[in-house]
């Protein structure tokens, strides 16, 4: 399994206003066509702006094939025109386990 991994950075005070929309408007689209998501986080020390969340995937012709499908959703689009609103950055990675990683 491979792992996006997209960390976003927020405008200072807006990550509760990004958690409500992403729960009840990214979520579903994403869960939906990308399948398996792993989780969303923030941290306590640090960037404390910034959220990441990841997702899994068997492969990258797995993640490009979903993603693809995700952008054509118009809930997806324009739940994303307004989240941009409040991100000032981002940094997304492709995550690909050691051999002796856990299965």
């Amino acid at each position: 399994m491979i792992i996006d991994y997209r960390a976003y950075t927020f405008k200072p005070g807006s990550i509760p206003i990004f958690y409500e929309m992403f729960e009840k408007e990214g979520l579903e689209p994403q869960q939906r066509i990308l399948g398996n998501f792993l989780g969303m986080y923030r941290t306590d020390v640090g960037n404390v702006n910034e959220v990441i969340h990841m997702w899994g995937y068997e492969d990258s012709g797995e993640k490009e094939r979903r993603r693809a499908e995700l952008y054509k959703d118009p809930v997806f689009a324009d739940y994303v025109v307004r989240a941009r609103e409040l991100i000032t950055g981002q940094d997304v990675r492709t995550l690909i386990p050691a051999p002796f990683n856990p299965k």
